[in-house]
């Protein structure tokens, strides 16, 4: 009797040990699928090239800029036409930074935007003026800037669709530069137009 009672007791603590131990076990799978999960992720943040990392937030950093010096336009300039299109700057790089930062996100991209030197010197620069001569400087800037923005998002992009690659990441941020193409060029001519008529 004793030996049987032994015996159950040993059992049931083998199915303790083992009910306990096949918790740990699925806690660990559990664990192990989630770390999984975040080492892929942290393994895209580690695959993303330095060119596409460089290409975003040279881009979202451009952007704050454009919107920044919009906004200053918007106080400082004395026509019409330099207000609508400072309006316009705000507008569309406001959403297609949003977006850029939607792709960045889903892609595991750190975002760094930082406004470099030469735009606060730009922006510096224009604090300064007003009226005519600021719609001047400001317009010569706003074609000169997005020459260079029309130049850097064709690079990514063929015949206006985004240049291929097998790179998941690269396609993505090649996609929102095909999207965003169109506005870009639509900027500069705009642009071009009213610094010819000042």
């Amino acid at each position: 009797m004793k030996v049987s009672g032994l015996l159950v007791c040993a059992c049931v603590a083998a199915l303790s040990v083992g009910c306990n131990g096949r918790n740990r076990s699925d806690n660990t799978v559990a664990t192990n699928a989630k770390g999984s999960a975040t080492a892929d992720t942290a393994g895209t943040a580690g695959s993303v090239s330095n060119k596409d990392k460089d290409f975003v937030n040279d881009q979202l950093s451009g952007g704050m800029a454009e919107i920044q010096l919009a906004q200053l336009a918007k106080d400082h300039a004395a026509s019409a036409d330099v207000k609508q299109f400072a309006q316009m700057m705000i507008d569309d790089h406001t959403k297609a930074g949003d977006q850029l930062k939607q792709v960045a996100s889903s892609n595991a991209i750190p975002q760094q935007p930082q406004i470099d030197s030469k735009e606060q010197s730009l922006m510096d620069k224009l604090s300064k003026l007003n009226g005519p001569d600021f719609d001047k400087a400001y317009m010569k800037a706003m074609v000169d800037d997005h020459e260079k923005d029309v130049s850097d998002v064709k690079s990514r992009v063929d015949k206006d669709r985004p240049k291929s690659s097998d790179d998941r990441v690269t396609m993505a941020v090649n996609q929102w530069a095909a999207d965003t193409l169109p506005t870009l060029e639509h900027h500069l001519d705009s642009a071009k137009q009213i610094k010819n008529k000042l």
